[in-house]
C-alpha cells in the first residue's frame, strides 16, 4: 500500500496520529528531502526506515523503484517537506501511476498551506482556484493573472519570498484593486498575514524580500471585494 502522508507545514503538532502510525510502520519512505523528513521522524522518536528521495527530476526513475516495492507487498509512505505530496509537487505523478496500474494507495489528511491561507485571508471560501507557483517571466506572469480576470473564484498561489512584490504588481495591473492577503510562515512561530487591497499591499512588499514561505490569496471578480474605480488610479 502507498500511504500518501500530509506532513506539517510548520507546527509539528499538526502531524496526525494516522500519519505518525504510517511513518512508524512503513518499510520505505519516499520523500522530497531525506534530511528534513529524518528531522521530522526524529522529533517523534521514529526509528529510521529505508528512505529514498522522490523529487522533481527523478520521478520516473524513483517511481519505478516505488512501484516495484508496492508490487512486492511493501508499505511505502510518500511525503513532501510540508503539506500534501502531490499539491504543486511531483507526487501527483506517482499517485496517478498507482491509479492507472491498480496499485493500492490511500491519502492521509493533514496540513495544507492552500486551505490554511484561504481561511486566514478572510476572503470568500465558496469557490477557489489554486494555481501553484506563478511563472517568473513578466509576460507569462501577467497572463497567469489575466486568465482569472473575469472569474469569480478566490485565487490562491504560492510565491517565493523574493518575488511577492512582482506577483502583487502583476495582479494589481491585470485584475484591478481587489482585496488580497499575503500569508507568511503559516502555523509557525512567526506566522504573519497581511490583508488589504492590492494597492495597499504593494508598498509593503514591492522591492523587498521577506523571510519564510509565502501564499498569496486574491479575491475573485466580485464588486464586494473590489475597490471603487477612483481608488484604482
Amino acid at each position: 500500500m502507498l500511504h500518501v502522508v500530509a506532513t506539517p507545514i510548520g507546527n509539528l503538532g499538526d502531524l496526525t496520529p494516522r500519519a505518525l502510525e504510517a511513518l512508524r510502520n512503513t518499510s520505505l519512505i519516499a520523500c522530497e528531502d531525506t534530511r528534513r523528513t529524518w528531522a521530522l521522524l526524529s522529533a517523534f522518536q521514529v526509528s529510521r526506515p529505508e528512505m529514498i528521495s522522490y523529487r522533481q527530476g527523478n520521478e520516473e526513475q524513483v517511481g519505478n523503484v516505488i512501484a516495484a516495492a508496492l508490487r512486492a507487498g511493501r508499505d511505502v509512505c510518500l511525503c513532501s517537506d510540508g503539506g500534501y505530496p502531490g499539491i504543486s509537487d511531483p507526487g501527483y505523478r506517482l499517485i496517478r501511476r498507482c491509479a492507472q496500474e491498480n496499485l493500492p494507495f490511500e491519502i492521509l489528511p493533514g496540513g495544507s498551506a492552500v486551505l490554511v491561507a484561504l481561511l486566514m485571508s478572510g476572503l470568500s471560501t465558496s469557490s477557489f482556484t489554486f494555481k501553484g507557483f506563478p511563472p517568473r517571466k513578466p509576460g507569462a506572469l501577467r497572463r497567469f493573472f489575466e486568465e482569472e480576470k473575469e472569474r469569480p473564484h478566490t485565487l490562491i498561489c504560492y510565491e517565493s519570498p523574493f518575488r511577492i512584490g512582482h506577483s502583487l504588481r502583476a495582479a494589481f495591473e491585470t485584475l484591478g484593486n481587489r482585496e488580497a492577503a499575503v500569508c507568511l510562515e503559516l502555523t509557525k512561530v512567526h506566522e504573519r498575514v497581511v490583508r488589504g487591497f492590492l494597492a495597499d499591499l504593494l508598498p509593503q512588499f514591492e522591492g523587498k524580500a521577506v523571510k519564510g514561505e509565502a501564499v498569496i490569496v486574491v479575491a475573485g471578480n466580485n464588486p464586494k471585494f473590489c475597490a471603487e474605480e477612483e481608488e484604482k488610479e
